[in-house]
């Protein structure tokens, strides 16, 4: 016999498992090269208050989106070692570059463990600009990345794409020493040079500036990031293999 089912239906399923999943607790653990992964460990938290979140950094390598690739593939796996060992349930790349040049390789090393990583919002910005212009915030590793070049093509080739230079600005966050001049500057370039409706923070460094740079723009373009998308993410991923 072929079951049928609507999407709303599916979706309603979905709901009801994970909030079945998420009564008993779960571990999740959350990597970053920096500070990044604290800001995402801090809404992951928020989302799922009865679950253990494990956090890992190199902060003695950060930042990662100034390294070849091959570096950063080294120094992730060394990194996520501690979040293996304590079996976590799902491990959170916390790191658009780590996610860009590392995720693949993970999961063929570890194929039984769950690995949730983060990429640049193009698919939600080129589907919420007005004007087709959009702006994205990242590190030059994870713009070089084929991960974000397949994200492009296939989400946003309707829409013209602004990739600024933020090339220093995840050692400014990781060392306290922001250019709100040059930030400024950046967010004025995309929304007054090139009419950008929506900025994509595709740095998890940036999220820590988000306020920030949502006063710069000042209206003239929204800023997305996505810390709530982490969680749904999570529970489907959760929810299909339960």
């Amino acid at each position: 016999m072929l079951l049928t089912i609507s999407k709303q239906a599916l979706h309603s399923m979905l709901e009801k498992t994970s909030n079945l999943l998420y009564t008993t607790g779960m571990k999740l653990g959350v990597f970053d090269s920096g500070i990044g992964g604290e800001a995402v460990a801090a809404a992951l938290q928020v989302t799922f208050p009865d679950a253990e979140i494990i956090t890992a950094n190199d902060r003695a390598n950060v930042p990662y989106g100034n390294k070849p690739k091959g570096a950063v593939v080294v120094l992730t796996d060394k990194a996520i070692q501690p979040l293996l060992a304590a079996n976590c349930d799902v491990i959170i790349l916390a790191c658009n570059t780590a996610t860009a040049l590392v995720i693949e390789k993970l999961r063929e090393w570890y194929p039984r463990q769950l690995f949730i990583g983060i990429e640049p919002m193009v698919k939600t910005a080129a589907s919420i600009t007005k004007k087709k212009v959009i702006a994205v915030f990242a590190t030059r590793a994870t713009l070089d990345s084929q991960r974000y070049a397949a994200l492009v093509e296939r989400y946003g080739s309707d829409v013209t794409i602004i990739e600024p230079d933020c090339s220093q600005w995840a050692y400014w966050i990781e060392n306290n020493q922001i250019n709100q001049t040059h930030i400024k500057q950046v967010v004025d370039y995309v929304c007054d040079q090139h009419g950008a409706d929506v900025i994509v923070l595709g740095c998890t460094h940036y999220h820590w500036i988000k306020e920030m740079i949502i006063e710069y723009a000042n209206g003239r373009a929204q800023v997305i990031e996505p810390s709530e998308a982490i969680g749904r993410r999570v529970q489907q991923l959760l929810a299909k293999v339960a």
